[in-house]
């Protein structure tokens, strides 16, 4: 027998529904496991983020409730360091050099200096930028930039990754060899990765599991296994399929009139 998968984010009957009336979330079901790639998936508005933003503790459900290992995200925030999101803008300190942007996080939870030193080397190393520790954000490429992000994410070595769009602004070239970067760490680092995206493509390439969102309110449409081993063929007729499979079900959602 395998081994049991632990749960790691919980949605039960999640509604979503802002002060300005606009409902961005109706019953949203979801389960999420130890170790899963799960990317959502669907149209501009259609409470992706805010999912994500829920998970992350910095926004709460109208109706239902989201756990993050058996916690209420906000508390689990509050004591421990499992949780790490990376926006699709990089936001760093642009007086501050790539390396003490990515210890500011441990340089802010107290810890010694060499730890942190060491730390960031490792994760700057993980991501290919080692060589650029003094650089400033200014000196960086949109594609380092994001690098540095997710490098600064890491380091205080979060069980649950969270990822609002991070490639989105970036060129083709850049977003795949990124995408290929961070297949790379999910398979070293073992952890859970929660991925926003528009693009259906990069769902396919990089997820175990799809979440596909239908148009506003959001709910999940359909949840698609990708059963695709990895390393991934994006030219691989099973690859394509999966594509077909991604794009009926946003298709669908999208045309699928439901009632508020």
């Amino acid at each position: 027998m395998g081994a049991i998968q632990k749960e790691v984010v919980s949605f039960k009957g999640v509604d979503k529904i802002y002060n300005t009336g606009t409902v961005a979330l109706s019953q949203l079901d979801l389960s999420i496991q130890e170790g899963e790639f799960i990317s959502f998936l669907g149209p501009s508005g259609c409470g992706k983020s805010t999912a994500l933003r829920m998970v992350a503790g910095l926004s709460e459900a109208t109706k239902g409730k989201v756990e993050v290992f058996g916690q209420n995200p906000k508390d689990l925030i509050r004591n421990s360091n499992d949780i790490a999101y990376v926006f699709q803008d990089s936001n760093l300190l642009p007086w501050r050099t790539v390396l003490d942007n990515v210890v500011l996080p441990l340089e802010l939870r107290g810890s010694n200096k060499n730890t942190r030193k060491e730390i960031a080397m490792r994760v700057l190393e993980m991501v290919g930028l080692k060589d650029y520790l003094k650089s400033y954000p200014r000196q960086l490429s949109g594609g380092m930039k994001m690098r540095v992000s997710i490098a600064r994410a890491l380091a205080a070595k979060p069980k649950l990754l969270l990822m609002d769009e991070p490639f989105a602004a970036l060129d083709e070239m850049t977003r795949q060899s990124l995408q290929m970067d961070l297949l790379d760490i999910w398979k070293k680092e073992h952890t859970t990765i929660l991925f926003v995206t528009h693009n259906v493509y990069e769902a396919v390439y990089l997820s175990s599991k799809i979440a596909v969102m239908s148009a506003r309110p959001g709910r999940l449409a359909s949840l698609i296994d990708v059963d695709l081993s990895y390393p991934r063929d994006r030219v691989n007729s099973a690859f394509t399929e999966y594509v077909d499979l991604a794009s009926r079900s946003l298709e669908h959602s999208l045309n699928r009139k439901e009632l508020v």
